[in-house]
């Protein structure tokens, strides 16, 4: 039951404000002329796989491909995402796939992103064998609003709600605030300087324990992880038509002590890709 009651809280909670923002952006929407379909293909290949400050490849590098359909105005667009990654997250999921699907209205200054994503190892699905292989599948509602203040300069303050889904993941909330500033082109580059920091809480402790599962944990690991942490990043990406690349360095208040694998410790990261069409 409280699983129950904390899914249809988050997703309640998401409706409703897609609803609030969908039906304030449809005025605007109706001037902006025909709806059309589009859509977006970035392949991208990074030296680690991040999420959050915590490496899911061992520290090791990945293939993300990533596809977006899309279907709207500017001032109000539908999207549905597939991404996916190869992962090393020590529970023989060899590859993650993800699945997008939101609304982005334009209130006034501000542009919202109101989404649900879903996070999947298809390798790695619960057995109705043996319960205790549980499977890793989770939801997450995300609310994001960005502004534009000056040229060349975005704000964006993004909120996330995981309901409990039990071993895959605890009742969990992170809230993030982005920058990025687009530097006057130098030569063939065009540099954009961004970071961002971001705070992550979840109502279990241990859950953020790179060695193991809180729950299949032995004596000598209990005392593991944290149920809370914050992260960081700085970096600046360089494009050039269609193609782009990232340096970026990571880090997290995660202690040596709760992960002593070294998947939250400091680090540059490179990434290198291209946007289709």
């Amino acid at each position: 039951m409280k699983n129950i009651k904390g899914f249809l809280g988050a997703a309640g909670f998401a409706a409703i404000a897609a609803i609030g923002m969908s039906s304030a952006a449809l005025a605007d929407d109706a001037a902006d002329g025909e709806r059309k379909f589009g859509y977006t293909i970035t392949i991208t290949g990074v030296s680690d796989y991040i999420f959050r400050g915590i490496s899911l490849t061992n520290n090791d590098p990945a293939f993300q491909p990533f596809i977006e359909f899309t279907y709207g105005t500017p001032s109000l667009t539908w999207y549905l995402d597939f991404w996916g990654s190869n992962v090393n997250d020590g529970l023989g999921d060899p590859w993650e796939l993800d699945v997008y699907a939101g609304v982005r209205p334009v209130t006034g200054p501000i542009s919202w992103d109101l989404g649900v994503l879903y996070y999947t190892n298809p390798s790695h699905q619960a057995s109705t064998i043996n319960p205790t292989n549980a499977g890793t599948d989770y939801v997450e509602f995300k609310i994001a609003a960005t502004i534009t203040p000056i040229t060349n300069l975005s704000l964006t303050a993004v909120g996330y709600a995981t309901p409990d889904v039990g071993f895959a993941s605890p009742v969990t909330e992170t809230g993030e605030f982005d920058a990025a500033y687009t530097l006057p082109a130098f030569g063939i580059f065009t540099p954009t300087i961004s970071g961002a920091i971001g705070y992550t809480h979840a109502e279990r402790a241990g859950t953020f324990d790179a060695l193991c599962p809180s729950d299949h944990c032995d004596d000598t690991q209990i005392n593991r992880g944290t149920d809370s942490y914050t992260y960081w990043n700085a970096g600046v990406k360089l494009t050039v038509d269609k193609y782009f690349m990232d340096f970026r360095y990571w880090d997290t208040t995660i202690s040596k002590q709760d992960d002593q694998n070294g998947y939250a410790d400091a680090r540059f990261v490179f990434s290198a890709g291209v946007n289709l069409p």
